[in-house]
């Protein structure tokens, strides 16, 4: 049976090392039968969240912009896909304010119950990483139901095409293949 996969990738550089681990996984997980769907942050538009907790009495969020079809994209995955490049040791501005503004979406059905699998890319080795891939986790406990399914970590890619000479490739392209 396939699933509904979205991936989301914080690269703000299309191409990046973080967004061609993303494009490893997707072609895997096509090949094995899966429907992907791949969004890129840094191509939409959405604001911080104001912590005005509209979102608490009106179920969502009353910012008029592209997290929206984030939150529906999400809601209607089975599998979501969390990938990063590594700033100062943390996940890049991109996906830290698309992870807060699922306060909103997270105020009515949808999220809950999704098999997740977290990429992250740096010019440092895993233990470097494991501070971000810690935030996401963060995130997850936050999700009822949310499963970590699967972390890789695309270690010593800095410069853009670093992950091209990366193992991390190979991982992600078997770890998208393999969900069924």
């Amino acid at each position: 049976m396939s699933k509904n996969i979205l991936i989301i990738s914080s690269s703000p550089r299309k191409g990046g090392n973080s967004d061609t681990l993303c494009d490893y996984f997707m072609k895997g997980a096509e090949e094995a039968g899966n429907h992907v769907d791949k969004i890129r942050l840094a191509e939409l538009k959405i604001g911080y969240c104001s912590a005005c907790y509209a979102c608490k009495t009106k179920g969502h969020c009353v910012k008029k912009d592209d997290m929206e079809q984030v939150i529906t994209k999400m809601r209607n995955a089975d599998v979501i896909v969390l990938a990063t490049p590594v700033y100062f040791y943390t996940m890049c501005a991109q996906m830290k304010t698309m992870i807060d503004r699922t306060l909103g979406g997270a105020q009515k059905a949808g999220l809950e119950n999704k098999e997740f699998y977290l990429m992250a890319t740096a010019a440092d080795g895993k233990a470097a990483m494991e501070r971000t891939i810690d935030g996401l986790r963060g995130y997850l406990e936050c999700l009822p139901g949310a499963r970590e399914m699967g972390v890789i970590y695309g270690a010593g890619a800095w410069q853009i095409g670093d992950i091209e000479r990366n193992p991390a490739l190979q991982e992600a392209y078997q770890m998208g293949k393999n969900i069924c």
